[in-house]
């Protein structure tokens, strides 16, 4: 089909190498702009920006669709479809109504399940048993459109967000392929007005490890939040990132180092944590952590 793609981060990248792969013709690409980032402030490209130089296609980088001569710029690519996900603007009207078969969603939950901008997150840190991606034809609504689409997955008991993150790119990948292959055929489902929750932004502020909580919500916690912003809590005054754990068993005083290598107790239960970043140090497994950073029994996390 003649496509449009329009996303920006890692999530997106393999998503338009199978669209390539699959032998659509991808007329433009769409994504943020690039951006000061690091020490120099030099303008860093977006994942998708540089992924699509690297295939030669057409790169466009609007800071808004809502004036008239970027609408006009849109029609004029004269796409069959356009395939979004994790673009990052909203699309006005004059923009979803453009392509012949509309606008297609990837989003990475099952609908109306987490709509909204952080739908793995929230999904680990609610103890969702499974989650997945809808492919969803898109209207003025946030994720509100009807589902052609849907791909379920379970979540592991030790998956983090990263690792989640990951599976459901390819699976999102693999689906909305299959669901261009058979367009035609697909029929729309409208959402139900049951079970609908929204995914908000993740803040900085819910990062900080609270030890008197039971330890499944914390182990939730230091999955669903990792790599970012990372779980955390101090060590002797120094900030400690989790970004691994495992339930475990174990009783102490919340925050408490009960067993070693670093089995912590919390206020109902314990976790085991598997992987550390001590704050302007490299992330680590445990074994290696321990090495330099000791945790005997009765050592308190904070």
């Amino acid at each position: 089909m003649r496509l449009v793609f329009m996303g920006s981060p890692d999530f997106s990248v393999p998503v338009l190498e199978a669209l390539v792969t699959a032998g659509h013709e991808i007329v433009a690409v769409y994504c943020q702009p690039p951006r000061p980032a690091g020490r120099g402030k030099k303008e860093r490209l977006t994942a998708v920006h540089a992924r699509a130089l690297e295939l030669g296609l057409d790169v466009r980088h609007p800071v808004s669709l809502k004036s008239e001569a970027a609408q006009k710029d849109f029609a004029s690519l004269a796409p069959e479809v356009a395939v979004v996900v994790a673009y990052g603007l909203i699309l006005p009207q004059a923009i979803l109504g453009t392509p012949t078969y509309g606008c297609l969603n990837i989003h990475a939950s099952l609908l109306p399940r987490w709509r909204g901008a952080a739908p793995i997150h929230r999904a680990i840190m609610a103890g969702d048993a499974e989650t997945g991606v809808c492919i969803m034809q898109m209207e003025a609504g946030l994720d509100t459109g009807p589902v052609l689409l849907r791909e379920v997955t379970a979540i592991g008991p030790e998956e983090t967000t990263l690792q989640l993150h990951d599976r459901l790119s390819a699976l999102g990948s693999a689906a909305i392929v299959k669901a261009l292959d058979s367009l035609s055929g697909l029929t729309p489902v409208t959402q139900p007005d049951e079970g609908v929750t929204y995914a908000e932004k993740i803040s900085k502020d819910e990062a900080r490890i609270d030890w008197s909580r039971p330890a499944e919500e914390i182990d939730r916690q230091i999955r669903g939040l990792s790599p970012f912003p990372g779980a955390w809590c101090e060590l002797n005054g120094t900030r400690l990132k989790i970004l691994a754990s495992r339930l475990s068993e174990g009783h102490g005083a919340a925050g408490e180092v009960v067993h070693t290598p670093a089995y912590v107790a919390c206020g109902t239960g314990a976790i085991e944590l598997l992987r550390l970043q001590k704050a302007g140090s490299q992330a680590q497994d445990i074994s290696e952590f321990t090495r330099g950073t000791p945790l005997p029994k009765g050592t308190r996390l904070s």
